[in-house]
């Protein structure tokens, strides 16, 4: 974590357009969050996700299925659990195992209203307990009969050996009262609500039921098989809700399983290890009727068992989570009371004012990465509520300040964030990132590392004669299968730009550090720019750095994480940044980089040669360019002075 403290933190100018943001929360005259009132059901606390809420609702109304696809952190645990508090009120049932007296590894199941279970199960321990107290009288009588005979015969060695014999013959030959008590496998209070049981990342036994181990399995001394039974989730669930989330990480066997529970409303518990003793015991089917909210990624859908994604959907809904929502003073004032929620919920935390409010508001528009829209990245921006709290209140600080929110971004930043930071100083240290001066076939790309942090990608490209029939392009530097493909893209723009027939060159481009692996295509223009300039021989300004993908016609689309990018580049001590011409809204840098870069959004491949490119034929360099880009540019584009757009 780092150092910085709130009084490293200048105060915050809050403008009138930001302090109308708070003011029309409704008309109220809000000081605090603490002014705000916060729904108590939980259903009305989710923030943005309105059409996923409705569904929710119906869901719950018709007891249906339900499987939540999304980025981590935008509520989908949080509508699961509104769903229990919205399922129609039904009784609750206990459910009991009993013995068997004909099968002892098939144990017989019961289900009684709740609280029922308990008084069953206690009236049979009372009765265990009186025949287990008369046998144990009957016992002491016989002995002390017969060690009274003993005595009066004077025969007090065999009166011993028999009374020692009979009390053993009577403690192992008869069966023991408490194996025909029944074992409360689910229990309820009579007014208790649909349960709501996460059973996220369980394995096999916690997830469907098990039977323990035994560990002596003779001699009189083994634990029945019914008292050996475990419930799983998928029973503890029966009359609520089971979540999963990530469920493409369960088995395909757990996932047959649970399709089976799915459809029968019942499953039998075993033992879920072939190598235990339990794996012989089986009981009759107990009920799990539950209602399954499922929950993952994108990949989770290809992650899962076909059959019960089909069951979902055939009896269910499908939702998919939105991660931001459009900008406007409704959405804002959801957005405040996100705030007030989350405080509220922690217990332990100051109430913001107004100036925190807007800081935080600020935050949710930058972490959007989309120009006029508001992050739903909840769960990260809760953390950086709490960090802000927990700043306020260790300076015992009645409210908490933007003061402290800023303090909160620069000490609670992500893992990526400080590996980013620590990968530029030392890339800058052993001259891996160059931001000065100019070289041949050498681009400062920009790629994004986790969700919120940006890095500076060093590529360099260089040409030689073919070594075959047919000249390649040859890439380097963990390459995924859409950077492959954009590569790919490149060699027709290089043929268009340069005239010449790449047939008979080698093209070789490298990405330089990309331990972790380069996915997207969000570097293409940074690797048409390196290979025109190693096969043309021009210089490229590496106190510039550029991100943009770019089509077969050299058009420059949007990518993701702009901002990111453009705070990486200033950090490497970047002073120009190329970015697509559509992504110049979504720049939302903090205001300690605005003086440090200079932003030039570009819209074909032309113009980030123009700017990127130092030629020593300047004026024959532009007549090229003018003469490549005749049927994609504007008149006056290729002016000398480039436009651009300081941020």
């Amino acid at each position: 974590m780092d150092s910085t403290t709130t009084k490293d933190i200048p105060d915050i100018e809050i403008t009138a357009d930001e302090m109308e943001d708070i003011d029309v929360f409704a008309g109220l005259d809000l000081s605090t969050s603490s002014d705000i009132e916060v729904p108590p059901k939980l259903i009305d606390q989710v923030i943005g996700q309105e059409h996923a809420a409705e569904v929710m609702r119906k869901a719950a109304t018709q007891r249906r299925h339900v499987m939540m696809i999304g980025t981590p952190g935008t509520g989908k645990s949080m509508l699961a659990k509104a769903m229990a508090e919205l399922l129609p009120k039904e009784e609750m049932q206990d459910i009991l195992v009993y013995p068997n007296p004909e099968d002892s590894n098939n144990p017989i199941i019961r289900t009684v209203p709740a609280g029922r279970g308990k008084q069953i199960v206690n009236a049979h321990k009372m009765e265990a307990r009186k025949k287990l107290q008369m046998r144990n009288t009957l016992i002491m009588l016989l002995i002390i009969g017969i060690v009274g005979y003993a005595l009066i015969t004077y025969q007090w060695l065999m009166g011993i050996i028999a009374a020692a014999f009979i009390f053993m013959a009577l403690r192992y030959s008869t069966p023991r009262e408490e194996t025909m008590v029944p074992k409360l496998l689910l229990n309820h209070e009579s007014d208790s609500i649909a349960p709501f049981i996460d059973g996220t990342g369980s394995h096999a036994g916690a997830l469907l039921g098990d039977v323990r181990h035994d560990p002596f399995q003779s001699g009189g001394l083994e634990t029945p098989s019914h008292d050996r039974v475990e419930s799983g989730a998928i029973h503890r669930a029966h009359g609520g809700v089971l979540f999963i989330d990530e469920i493409n990480t369960l088995t395909p066997h757990s996932q047959q399983n649970l399709l089976t529970a799915l459809q029968e409303g019942a499953f039998p518990i075993t033992g879920q290890s072939e190598r235990s003793s339990g794996a012989m015991v089986r009981t009759e089917p107990v009920p799990c009727r539950f209602v399954m909210v499922a929950a993952g990624n994108l990949d989770a859908v290809q992650g899962m068992h076909p059959a019960l994604r089909s069951r979902i959907r055939g009896y269910g809904y499908e939702i998919y989570m939105k991660e931001t929502m459009e900008d406007t003073a409704e959405n804002r004032r959801k957005f405040i009371r996100f705030i007030a929620q989350e405080v509220k919920n922690d217990g332990k935390i100051p109430h913001f004012d107004r100036s925190a409010i807007v800081e935080v508001l600020r935050e949710a528009r930058r972490r959007s990465n989309r120009k006029g829209h508001l992050t739903l990245k909840l769960r990260d921006m809760g953390g950086l509520i709490r960090v802000a709290g927990d700043l306020a209140r260790q300076e015992s600080a009645e409210l908490t300040t933007a003061r402290h929110v800023l303090a909160a971004k620069s000490s609670a930043r992500s893992i990526e964030d400080q590996i980013s930071d620590e990968y530029i100083r030392r890339s800058r240290d052993y001259d891996i990132t160059i931001v000065e001066g100019a070289q041949v076939g050498r681009v400062n790309g920009l790629a994004v590392m986790g969700s919120d942090s940006g890095s500076v990608l060093p590529i360099m490209a260089e040409v030689t004669p073919s070594q075959g029939a047919n000249g390649s392009v040859i890439a380097t530097g963990l390459l995924k299968e859409i950077a492959q493909e954009s590569i790919k893209n490149v060699s027709a723009l290089i043929k268009k730009f340069t005239g010449r027939d790449i047939r008979n060159m080698d093209i070789h481009i490298q990405f330089i550090g990309t331990y972790q692996g380069v996915e997207g295509d969000s570097a293409s223009v940074s690797v048409a720019t390196a290979v025109i300039s190693a096969i043309e021989n021009i210089p490229v300004r590496q106190d510039v750095a550029m991100t943009g993908s770019l089509s077969v016609r050299g058009d420059v689309l949007p990518i993701g994480g702009v901002t990111y990018k453009i705070e990486a580049a200033a950090k490497a001590g970047i002073k120009k940044v190329i970015i697509p011409q559509s992504n110049l809204e979504d720049v939302l840098i903090e205001d300690s980089y605005r003086q440090m870069v200079e932003i030039v959004p570009v819209a074909h491949i032309e113009e980030v040669l123009q700017n990127a490119l130092v030629p020593e034929n300047r004026e024959g360099f532009l007549a090229k360019l003018r003469k490549m880009a005749a049927v994609h540019s504007a008149p006056g584009l290729f002016d000398q002075n480039v436009g651009h757009s300081p941020v």
